[in-house]
């Protein structure tokens, strides 16, 4: 599989990529949040108690909803160098993508590994026989478990990735096939 190892993006490219959804999402939480926060400073000096709690609380709500963004794409990274090591090194199995099919921004991780190292294809009709339409982006665990706020492997999975080292140099072997 070397041999036909594609020109790789370097790290930050692949972050964007990975991270798209994420961050978009990202930037408009950073715009309701300052949106909310000028609605609550007019409440604080023109309305009632009741409208000014109701605007703090949409601060709260939009501003941590940026950190939680924020770690979601930290860990679909993680996953994401994850699934480039077991692809470069195995190539296509069903195993890795079953196991990150449950949830766009994790399916978006495979697809990004998988197109840097040309098997994008693989990936893409795996997904097809499985039913995985591209505009599937609420997780399946929310639809199965609508208790998932309460459980620690929603917030392991999506929130708390540890951190995972590549154990390839996908840029140096690109430069050294490419000699």
């Amino acid at each position: 599989m070397n041999h036909l190892l594609p020109k790789q993006p370097n790290t930050f490219v692949s972050y964007w990529n990975v991270g798209l959804l994420l961050h978009c999402s990202l930037v408009l939480f950073l715009l309701e949040t300052v949106f909310y926060w000028n609605r609550l400073k007019d409440a604080y000096y023109h309305e009632s108690l009741y409208i000014t709690l109701w605007w703090l609380s949409c601060v709260l709500f939009a501003f941590s909803h940026i950190f939680l963004v924020i770690m979601d794409a930290w860990s679909r990274f993680q996953n994401y160098k994850r699934v480039k090591d077991h692809l470069f090194a195995h190539g296509f199995t069903p195993q890795i993508a079953k196991h990150y099919r449950g949830s766009k921004c994790q399916r978006n991780a495979v697809i990004v590994a998988a197109r840097e190292l040309g098997l994008e294809k693989e990936v893409l009709q795996y997904y097809r026989r499985h039913g995985i339409k591209w505009f599937h982006f609420i997780p399946q665990f929310m639809v199965k478990d609508p208790f998932f706020l309460f459980k620690r492997y929603f917030w392991s999975r999506t929130f708390m990735e540890k951190y995972y080292e590549p154990k390839f140099n996908y840029q140096q072997l690109y430069q050294e096939i490419s000699l």
